[in-house]
């Protein structure tokens, strides 16, 4: 007798996921790679002021994160494009699998790889700091920071990768419906830096800026970047359902 047994969509989403963090290790062996050429590149500093007197001379150098999380955000934008693409969709193949569980598991693995790359590119000053220490000669190393201001700076880089990931994502999504979207949004973006965000048709570009990265308030912050991030993925599990089953 046969017998057939039914697979949640949560199942197929789990079993999905647990496969990519295995099979895409290669992403994240290039997120540390990304990470190590950004710390190595920050060590020019983000500023620095000095003073002397007779017998005394202060020079402070700063150093930040900055460019590690630029190089993140990057990471996340191209590694968000590259698994809507038909090699890394093949993949799910291995498992009775819908669009909708194909997109939930990319999601997560998104989601973790923000998750991981925010952690990791914050914890990438306590890196500089050693290394510093170790080879910078004399000097004090200084570090004041609030519990709270270490919380807003982690979970706020991880919201930002996460928002680039959502980004690339649906740009990923829109290519495989039309090859033309490989000019038109470069061209877009490319077009607003040239001729300024604020230039005749590309006010909008503008007010999403605004909206977002000009918010004072964390908590704000936090549920503005959540809703574009939900919007940028439903927006994607809307348009491939549009894409022929091959």
């Amino acid at each position: 007798m046969m017998s057939l047994s039914k697979i949640s969509l949560l199942d197929v989403v789990k079993k999905q996921f647990t496969f990519k963090l295995t099979a895409y290790k290669q992403v994240f062996i290039s997120l540390i790679f990304i990470q190590l050429l950004a710390v190595f590149f920050s060590f020019n500093g983000v500023g620095m002021m000095g003073s002397s007197s007779e017998s005394v001379e202060i020079d402070i150098q700063f150093y930040s994160a900055d460019m590690v999380i630029i190089f993140t955000i990057i990471w996340a934008l191209i590694t968000a494009i590259l698994i809507t693409t038909t090699p890394y969709k093949n993949d799910d193949f291995t498992f009775v699998t819908n669009r909708l569980s194909s997109n939930l598991s990319n999601m997560l693995f998104l989601l973790t790889g923000s998750i991981v790359g925010g952690i990791t590119a914050m914890l990438s000053t306590s890196l500089m700091k050693i290394i510093m220490y170790l080879f910078g000669g004399q000097g004090y190393i200084a570090a004041n920071h609030s519990l709270s201001e270490v919380v807003i700076g982690y979970s706020s880089t991880i919201l930002y990768i996460l928002l680039f990931s959502g980004l690339g994502y649906l740009f990923g999504t829109l290519v495989q419906i039309s090859k033309i979207f490989v000019v038109l949004i470069p061209g877009i973006f490319i077009g607003a830096g040239i001729l300024g965000a604020g230039s005749l048709g590309f006010e909008w570009v503008k007010s999403i800026y605004q909206f977002i990265f000009t918010e004072p308030s964390i908590l704000l912050f936090v549920l503005k970047v959540l809703i574009v991030v939900a919007l940028l993925f439903s927006s994607s599990i809307a348009i491939s359902n549009r894409i022929e089953v091959r």
